[in-house]
């Protein structure tokens, strides 16, 4: 079953913010907003919750700093023991200054690259994904709004529109 849902297009940032917080005021139902750069504040205009990712990264920051000394501490401490400059390897912690810039560089490793993983397959963005912006425009200078009709009136949603500044509205059945 396909669904209606009109696309306001807006020519400036500040204009979108404000007609998005009126939207939500009106209680109309914001399907999704495409910009051309991040815009400040308009997450929180969306009510949106706020990132997890920062968590996620301290956790993969977590398990390269666990990685790091289990490994150090297996090739320099256990497999093979060194003599290097004549420190002994008896244990992990008599050579720990020595292990800490490779501890922090694979907890910056692990952190960075897992987290670019995670954000590509939360964004759903993989290779060979088809593009889902509606209009081309919003890659270069254009805001796209795109609110649910559902059971509004049409042609009062496009007044409401207009009036909170929308340059351009166009009706489109969604699949």
């Amino acid at each position: 079953m396909a669904s209606k849902v009109i696309h306001a297009i807006y020519t400036d940032d500040d204009l979108l913010l404000q007609a998005v917080k009126q939207v939500r005021q009106e209680r109309y139902h914001i399907e999704e907003v495409f910009t051309p750069f991040p815009i400040h504040g308009l997450d929180k205009a969306l009510g949106l919750a706020p990132t997890r990712l920062a968590v996620t990264a301290f956790l993969y920051g977590l398990l390269g700093l666990a990685v790091a000394i289990t490994l150090m501490n297996y090739i320099m401490i256990e497999d093979w023991p060194m003599d290097i400059g004549g420190k002994p390897s008896f244990s992990f912690f008599q050579n720990m200054p020595a292990f800490i810039p490779i501890m922090f560089e694979l907890t910056v490793f692990f952190s960075a690259h897992l987290m670019v993983i995670t954000f590509l397959l939360r964004s759903r963005l993989w290779p060979f994904k088809k593009a889902e912006n509606p209009d081309v425009r919003t890659t270069d200078d254009h805001f796209l709004m795109e609110i649910a009709v559902a059971d509004h009136d049409e042609k009062e949603l496009s007044k409401f529109l207009y009036d909170t500044g929308a340059a351009e509205i166009k009706l489109i059945d969604k699949e």
